[in-house]
This record gives C-alpha cells, structure tokens and sequence, in this order.
C-alpha cells in the first residue's frame, strides 16, 4: 500500500517509476507500485506519459511486459536541457549502490 505523504519531494514519481523500470525492465505494475510507494492506477499513468512522450517503449511476451527505456532522451525541464535520462538513472543507481553499501556495511 501506498503510504501518505504530504508537501514535496526532490524526486517525482516518474522519476521513480523510471528508476525501478531501470532496475528490472520486466517488473508488474504492481511490483513497481510496491517500490514505488505509489497505487496500481498512478504507475500506469506514469508509465502511459513516459511512453507518449518517447522516453519509454514496450513490448508485449506472453503476458507480461518488456520495458525499453530511451536513454539518449533529455530531461524536460530547461534547467536540466543537456542531462539524459541515462545521466539521470546513473546518479540514481550510484546513489543506491551508496545506500545499500552503508546498509552491508552496518549488519557486518
């Protein structure tokens, strides 16, 4: 379940979604909710956006979904007009291998 949040984040949830996409291009919608933190109904929205405007395809296997992300897309806002969706997910995924370092290093 999603849990409440109010006020702002640094971080949209298309961010989000794409990160988790970028982590397992074959998760569910629901799967990617549960990390996500959000609802079934707002991850394919999210999904829906990210596809119509090309940072993201699919392709259908049976019934499930590959996800293909568009790595050479630039971000949308002007202030980050020369960053791609790959620099993006890098800080993402470097800042995750940080945490989960931290984490290893804390249960030793």
């Amino acid at each position: 379940m999603p849990e409440p949040h109010t006020g702002w984040t640094f971080l949209t949830n298309h961010a989000r979604v794409l990160a988790a996409i970028a982590d397992d291009r074959t998760s569910r919608i629901r799967d990617i909710a549960a990390r996500c933190r959000l609802t079934e109904r707002a991850v394919q929205k999210i999904i829906s956006d990210l596809e119509q405007d090309g940072y993201l395809t699919h392709t259908r296997e049976g019934r499930s979904n590959t996800y293909h992300i568009q790595p050479g897309r630039l971000l949308r806002h002007p202030a980050e007009a020369s960053l791609t969706v790959s620099d993006l997910l890098g800080l993402l995924a470097r800042h995750e291998a940080q945490h989960t370092g931290r984490q290893q290093h804390r249960h030793q």
